[in-house]
């Protein structure tokens, strides 16, 4: 199964958090599962590091190192991925949802055919049934 890792996700998984919940730090180890990270991932931690390092410690290049070293597989972004967020499910009345990069994620997931492993409660009120919520 191809896996694209949600933010918070890679990180954890990166870093080898207590965060990272027991299924899908069995899931990114599964050696059957193909795991991904996306230049979106990239591009978000950049900016709030730059913006925060104070608050957002690990630089974009540092967790880009951590997650080829971890053996997953880069994304880029496709205009594919950026027309596919018109196809996103989510009811009009699910709680408001304004995080470009999580959309572009599952945008990413969607278009190929990938599972969007994600912590964000968010998430799951788009009706998409690639999301793996743990």
């Amino acid at each position: 199964m191809k896996i694209l890792l949600d933010t918070h996700i890679a990180i954890w998984a990166v870093l080898d958090s207590v965060e990272l919940s027991n299924a899908a730090r069995e899931m990114i180890l599964n050696e059957c599962n193909e795991i991904y990270y996306s230049a979106a991932f990239i591009w978000e931690i950049t900016i709030k590091h730059m913006a925060h390092p104070e608050t957002f410690l690990y630089s974009g290049k540092y967790l880009e190192k951590g997650c080829e070293a971890n053996g997953f597989m880069p994304l880029p972004i496709c205009n594919k991925h950026s027309v596919e967020l018109e196809t996103l499910v989510r009811p009009k009345d699910a709680p408001p949802h304004k995080d470009p990069f999580d959309r572009i994620l599952l945008a990413q997931a969607k278009s190929e055919g990938m599972k969007f492993m994600t912590h964000d409660s968010l998430i799951p009120y788009y009706n998409e049934s690639f999301v793996i919520s743990v």
